[in-house]
């Protein structure tokens, strides 16, 4: 965690006044970072812990990324194509390459690499890479 205060396992009510989703998060009992939880595995943390800069990083490179793939055509086949083509923009494995995991440094980093092909043209090439066209 963030502080390395104590982190307890807890309603996410705590956080959001009601439970929804799985209904459970950890939360940083010093700093008050906190991560979600997958429904059907209410233990499984969905990133690491954060605080109001991470989660608005989060959010903001979530925005850009989003676009791009949700509500298109092989909507899941274009997203996992993303991630691939920013893990290698990043210098990063694929499977370290999800924005629940990325430290604030991370985020800043996605978000300018994101921010540079936004509104550009998604194309493939001939060997199934992604590019940005303008």
């Amino acid at each position: 965690n963030l502080c390395g205060g104590p982190v307890v396992f807890t309603s996410n009510a705590a956080i959001y006044g009601k439970e929804y989703g799985s209904g459970k998060c950890y939360l940083c009992q010093s700093c008050g970072a906190y991560t979600g939880t997958h429904k059907p595995r209410p233990t499984e943390a969905m990133g690491l812990l954060a605080d109001e800069p991470m989660r608005k990083g989060k959010m903001a490179c979530h925005a850009l990324f989003d676009q791009m793939w949700k509500g298109k055509p092989k909507a899941n086949k274009k997203r996992q194509d993303l991630y691939l083509w920013l893990a290698g923009k990043m210098g990063i494995p694929v499977e370290e390459c999800h924005f629940g995991y990325f430290d604030i440094h991370q985020l800043r980093r996605a978000y300018v690499i994101l921010r540079k092909v936004d509104g550009a043209e998604m194309k493939y090439d001939n060997n199934g890479r992604i590019y940005f066209e303008r």
